[in-house]
């Protein structure tokens, strides 16, 4: 089937079923456009941690540390976020004279605020791959179904039919079908990579606020 019968079969399809393929089209295009933005914030979110990391365990002075990152204008996100919210609470609570147990319990509850900030922001819009990779097939099921309801409806009134007269609309209704895969299997498969990735950097972040909170429970007895 070459280009132009596709085309012509699409133009051709009653309404619900065109009305169906602009669905799962627009399901599509906005799947590859959200994967898009996904990965490169993905990918981004573990460049950070990595460069974040090899600083915080270079042995640079936390306070130092802390300093480079509120000088800096740009956008803090990730270990960078959950770090400076926690020593600045940290700080305060020190400066406050407040007892030792309960700057490091500010300190981690800060972090903790800050750790589900960042891991609302890796995990938005991941339910809408979810919606369109189990719903679409049953959308284009629905315009197969479609399709093939008005193929025979109208041999109602034919005395003979043949297989040229019903292969047309089957054959329009079996793009519904073809459309709504084609918009499920890459959201599936962008779904699921992005949840492993996710995942490992939940754990990242959980691993670096216990670490963390180890550091300040060890400052606590030092002078201030």
């Amino acid at each position: 089937m070459n280009d132009d019968s596709l085309l012509t079969l699409i133009w051709n399809a009653s309404l619900p079923v065109q009305l169906v393929m602009l669905i799962l089209l627009g399901a599509s295009v906005m799947s590859w456009a959200l994967m898009y933005v996904k990965r490169s914030y993905i990918r981004q979110s573990q460049a950070e941690a990595k460069d974040f990391e090899g600083r915080f365990w270079s042995g640079i002075n936390l306070s130092e540390l802390f300093g480079q990152l509120s000088q800096s204008e740009q956008r803090r996100f990730g270990l960078e976020a959950i770090f400076e919210n926690g020593f600045r609470e940290f700080a305060r609570a020190r400066k406050a004279e407040l007892e030792n147990s309960e700057s490091v319990r500010s300190a981690h509850r800060a972090m903790k605020v800050s750790m589900a900030r960042e891991i609302e922001m890796l995990e938005s819009n991941l339910t809408f791959l979810a919606t369109v990779g189990s719903v679409s097939p049953y959308v284009g099921l629905f315009g197969t179904v479609w399709g093939i309801m008005e193929s025979f409806r109208a041999l109602a009134g034919v005395q003979q039919a043949t297989l040229a007269m019903v292969a047309p609309g089957i054959s329009e209704a079996l793009i519904a079908t073809a459309m709504g895969l084609l918009a499920a299997i890459p959201a599936v498969v962008a779904y699921n990579k992005f949840s492993s990735e996710i995942d490992t950097m939940i754990v990242r972040y959980e691993n670096f606020l216990e670490e963390f909170t180890g550091i300040l429970q060890r400052q606590t007895h030092t002078p201030k």
